[in-house]
């Protein structure tokens, strides 16, 4: 199997952290000799949003509860310290939490080009407002609250919907659009029938 990069993409309560958990497991069944990277921008923001020591950590926990975008300096030293630690040309990369601006894309661009990766696939979990809206609320994470969660499916359409734009005309790209409202198991078996990792 060839190193593949797959962006997941979708608003927050599509389950994109569960679908790339399970497409982790598949690709580390065939391909068991080959490093995966997985890099997820929102449990790394939470992770610092817990700890609250520094000045930092409390910002980024006042921005997870209001809902708002982090600022793009730390989500692009968040996933790019993850990059330099961990990728090479030959790895599996699996990214959720990023790019949510065409701006991200933009310096995400200049990442891939580093790390030789030419084929991109996006995987976009393609989930109506109203089904997203509910599973957060029941979900009743702490930064999941009334006024957070609509400032989050805002940010998502006006900014995050652009991404997919994006990519649909970048060069090399997939856009693989995949049924968020059916079953997890469901999903999953898209997502792999997209990948041709049957």
């Amino acid at each position: 199997m060839s190193p593949k990069t797959i962006i997941f993409i979708g608003p927050q309560g599509s389950g994109k952290g569960t679908q790339i958990e399970r497409l982790y497991s598949v690709i580390a069944e065939k391909d068991p000799t080959r490093r995966i990277v997985d890099i997820q921008t929102g449990r790394r923001f939470r992770a610092l949003a817990a700890k609250r020591e520094t000045y930092a950590d409390k910002k980024i926990a006042a921005t997870l509860d209001s809902g708002e975008l982090q600022p793009d300096f730390i989500t692009h030293l968040l996933w790019g310290q993850a990059m330099l630690d961990q990728l090479d040309n030959k790895s599996h990369l699996l990214i959720d939490g990023f790019p949510r601006t065409v701006h991200q894309a933009e310096v995400l661009e200049d990442a891939l080009d580093f790390f030789g990766r030419d084929h991109v696939h996006v995987i976009n979990l393609d989930t109506p407002e109203e089904v997203v809206r509910k599973r957060m609320e029941e979900r009743a994470r702490e930064d999941d609250t009334t006024d957070s969660i609509e400032t989050r499916l805002r940010w998502y359409r006006e900014d995050t919907l652009p991404v997919l734009d994006y990519y649909r005309v970048r060069p090399e790209t997939t856009v693989h659009d995949i049924d968020g409202m059916v079953l997890i198991d469901e999903v999953h078996e898209a997502v792999v029938a997209a990948l041709e990792l049957k």
